[in-house]
This record gives structure tokens, C-alpha cells and sequence, in this order.
């Protein structure tokens, strides 16, 4: 086991904090955003003064029905040796859908999206950590995820699934108190169960995030301030062992120095409240029976995991029916969501296309969105969203010729420019002129 400490989830909008901030003891990066051969100057002045960075994926899709790629695989753990880092940390999650298990074409969430806690994905799950762990050169811990819907027909447990996939594989987990409130609000699952049916001594760390409530939804945005009730689930989970290490997350709307301050200070309270409650003696025992160890998944199991899948992905990105069993409401408050995320998305991996098509990016960015789902990560819808817009909109207009120019220059083979800044600041220089 690795003792962390407190940590803050570092993001380059608050570099500079996260290296003056006192009692940082460890940083996580998002594993997709650095490279290990350039890697961030702030992340490598930290490695220096002994401070550990833990790689932290996203895109990986282990709960998918596909085994995990191996390029991704190679990816992380690239980055896990660019870091020297004891572990690296990757979702319960699936990403994307369809392909040849489906005979459909490919589909992506660009969100992290629950899995069914059934045997079939439960087994799916299992192999496909297995091969992570044989893939990366050092320890994996997986993160429940926060959810807005749940599946019909569920067979265990939050706290049951987690514990069988800890016991089957011997992967650490990576308990989210903050992703335990939003299941709370959202799914009417209690967090105090959850924690009381974890192998509590595979916990390599834990998250710890703000949201907002809005129509009786709980938004795990990772943009607001740490409430109340998550740092009471922290609280209780203290109170039945010690964490070798809880990280503040944040990753919009970042705030003052003095306010992560704060935050941080607040968490360290709450771990140490959990502390006095705890038992001399040590945690409570885990509950439960240990089950026994169960064959790997077959493709005709990862067949029923895919249409399944697929299905839900479909209705939320590409309005097909939604089906049996969910909750309508629930799916259509998931489905704007990932629109907007991915509208978000692409203004900062494209910042250019807010810039030449103004306040009309965002409507044009959704109306797209309602019939092309996403299929081949930001970038791409990113050069998929400018050719639409081309096609959708003849004419010979300033920002239509911007357009086209920035389209021309990154959908071809090659680039025609090596200066896309100059050509971002050229382009927003234009935009306050035309005001």
C-alpha cells in the first residue's frame, strides 16, 4: 500500500496554486492531457521536489464490451513511467459502443456512463482489468462513477460490485465520496451501505469533488464547491479506516488560492473527524461473503453486454427509442448533458471555432449534435462540426471563408500552417474589428 497524503488534482488553469499550495502532498493529472515526451514544466518541478503525480485516465471504457485497446493501455503507461508513479487510476465505466460486436457502426459518449451491475457485465469488467493490469508496469485502481440514470434488472449492489471485482481481480479501488452522494440523489442508493459493504482494504485513495442540485438532479460538474453532505460521506468512510490518501478535484470554474486553501482544510477535518470515531480496534469488519472466483467473460457474454450498450448510447446521442425499463426523463436529462459537455469540449480543443462563428457557436454546435453523434473523439467532431457548418451554410461570408481556412488547414494530411496560434490570434483580431 502507498501512503498519498492530501492531494490536489492538478490542471494546468491552476499550475501555479497547486505548486505554492502548503501540505500538497501528491498531484493527479488527467493521463489523456500531458505527453509524456513534453511534459507540463509545473508537473516535472514537482516530480523534483519529491512530490508524486499519479496519471489519472478517462477514455480507457473498462466496463465497455470490447477489451481494452492497447494503444490507450500503451498510452498509460507511458505516462505512468514519464511520472515514476506507484499506481495509475482509470473508471468503472463505458465510453463508447457499437463496432463488431454489433455490426453497427461506432458510437461515443465522451462521458463516463455506468454499467449494469449484472453478472454478464461484471464478468466483461474482470477480464478487461485483467488485461490492464498486465499491460501496465505498476498497480491499477479503478473509480465508481457518479451516474444520472440506472439500469433495469440490476443484480447487486454498488458496494456488492465492488467488492466481488476487487476480490476476482485484486485491483485497488478508488473510492469517489463525492460520486457516492450524487448515486444518493439520484438513484436513492445509500452511501453509508455502500461503504459498509467495501473491501475497505483495497482503497488506494479517494476523490473528493463539488456539484450542484437542480430539479431534484445532482450534477457532479467538478466546478463548484465541496457541500456539506460529501464531506460527511467522507467523514463516515474515515470512521471505518484510514485513507492512505483523499485529493480535492476540480476542473471548471477554478477557484482563489485561498479558497482551495480552505477546501483542503476541510477535508483534512473531516478525515480527522472520521478518525475519533473510529474503533481502537481498528475498522469494522467488511460485510459480506467472500464469493468465489467466477471464469472470464465469453463473447457471447460481451455480445448481450454490447447490444445493451449500444442501445443506451444510441438513444442518448443518437435519439433512437429509449430502451425498456429506463426512466425517460432521467435519459433526455443525460442526453442535453452530454450535448453540452461535448459543445464545451470542442471550444477548448478547437477555441478557434467559438472565435470565428461568435455568439453562434453554441446553437449551431447543438443543433449539429442532434444528428451527428460523435464518433471519433473531440478532434475529430471538432473538424466534423466546421464541415458541417461549411456544407449547411453557401455563401461567401468573412467568417464562412475563416472557417473554411481553418477546416482546409488540420483536415488534410498535412497541416498548411505551423503557426495555428498566430492564425487564432489573427482570427479573434478580426472578430472585435467586425464589433
Amino acid at each position: 500500500m502507498v501512503w498519498l497524503g492530501t492531494g490536489s488534482g492538478w490542471r494546468p488553469e491552476i499550475a501555479e496554486a497547486v505548486e505554492n499550495m502548503p501540505g500538497i502532498d501528491w498531484v493527479e493529472a488527467v493521463a489523456e492531457n500531458v505527453c509524456p515526451g513534453h511534459l507540463p514544466e509545473s508537473l516535472v518541478r514537482l516530480r523534483e521536489r519529491g512530490v508524486t503525480v499519479v496519471p489519472h485516465g478517462v477514455s480507457l471504457g473498462l466496463g465497455g464490451a470490447e477489451r481494452p485497446d492497447e494503444g490507450r493501455l500503451a498510452a498509460l503507461a507511458e505516462r505512468a513511467e514519464a511520472f515514476g508513479s506507484p499506481l495509475v487510476t482509470e473508471h468503472i465505466a463505458f465510453v463508447r459502443a457499437g463496432g463488431a460486436l454489433t455490426a453497427s457502426g461506432p458510437l461515443e459518449a465522451g462521458h463516463l456512463l455506468p454499467v449494469p451491475r449484472t453478472r454478464d457485465a461484471l464478468d466483461v469488467l474482470c477480464e478487461n482489468v485483467r488485461i490492464a493490469q498486465d499491460a501496465l508496469p505498476v498497480p491499477l485502481a479503478v473509480e465508481n462513477i457518479a451516474a444520472l440514470i440506472s439500469w433495469p434488472g440490476e443484480e447487486m449492489t454498488e458496494g456488492q460490485f465492488l467488492y466481488e471485482l476487487a476480490d476476482r481481480t485484486g485491483v485497488r479501488l478508488l473510492i469517489d465520496v463525492a460520486n457516492l452522494h450524487t448515486n444518493h440523489v439520484n438513484r436513492g442508493e445509500d452511501p453509508a451501505e455502500a461503504l459498509a459493504e467495501l473491501p475497505l482494504e483495497a482503497i488506494a485513495y479517494v476523490h473528493v469533488a463539488g456539484g450542484f442540485e437542480r430539479d431534484g438532479v445532482w450534477h457532479d460538474s467538478h466546478a463548484h464547491p465541496v457541500p456539506r453532505p460529501v464531506l460527511d460521506v467522507l467523514t463516515d468512510l474515515a470512521s471505518w479506516v484510514s485513507p492512505p490518501g483523499v485529493l480535492l478535484e476540480r476542473d471548471e470554474n477554478f477557484p482563489e488560492a485561498e479558497e482551495m486553501r480552505g477546501e483542503l482544510a476541510a477535508i483534512r477535518r473531516a478525515v480527522e473527524e472520521g478518525a475519533e470515531r473510529r474503533p481502537e480496534t481498528g475498522a469494522a469488519p467488511v460485510a459480506g461473503v467472500r464469493p468465489g472466483t467466477r471464469q472470464c467473460a465469453g463473447d457471447a457474454t460481451r455480445q448481450r453486454l454490447a447490444l445493451a450498450q449500444t442501445a443506451v448510447l444510441s438513444a442518448l446521442v443518437a435519439g433512437t427509442p429509449v430502451p425498456e425499463g429506463f426512466d425517460r426523463v432521467r435519459m433526455g436529462v443525460q442526453a442535453r448533458a452530454l450535448t453540452a459537455k461535448r459543445a464545451d469540449v470542442v471550444a477548448r480543443v478547437a477555441p478557434e471555432l467559438p472565435v470565428i462563428l461568435g455568439d453562434g457557436y453554441r446553437a449551431a454546435f447543438l443543433a449539429y449534435a442532434q444528428t451527428q453523434p460523435m464518433t471519433g473523439g473531440y478532434r475529430r467532431d471538432a473538424l466534423d462540426f466546421a464541415e458541417h457548418v461549411l456544407a449547411e451554410r453557401p455563401g461567401n461570408t468573412p467568417a464562412r471563408r475563416e472557417l473554411r481556412e481553418w477546416w482546409l488547414e488540420r483536415a488534410g494530411s498535412r497541416p498548411r500552417s505551423r503557426r495555428p496560434a498566430v492564425r487564432l490570434a489573427r482570427a479573434t483580431r478580426r472578430v472585435l474589428l467586425r464589433r
